[in-house]
């Protein structure tokens, strides 16, 4: 099994406690929405990411066309 860097070496019975804990704080009605707004918070981040990526990646040589309302 692997361990990942950032939650060490919890078990079972610690990932139960916390999971508790965070229903105890929010709520059974909140946690859906705390979730969501994780899930748009990390999608908004990949996009801005990409978008980046994107930029840095275009072709510097070449001219951007800009409209005129003339």
């Amino acid at each position: 099994m692997t361990n990942l860097l950032f939650i060490g070496n919890l078990g079972t019975g610690e990932i139960v406690i916390i999971a508790l804990v965070v229903l105890l704080l929010f709520g059974g009605k909140k946690i859906p929405e705390l979730m969501r707004g994780i899930g748009k918070g990390v999608r908004s981040f990949k996009d801005g990411m990409s978008d980046i990526e994107k930029e840095i990646n275009e072709d510097p040589t070449e001219k951007k066309v800009e409209k005129s309302d003339n």
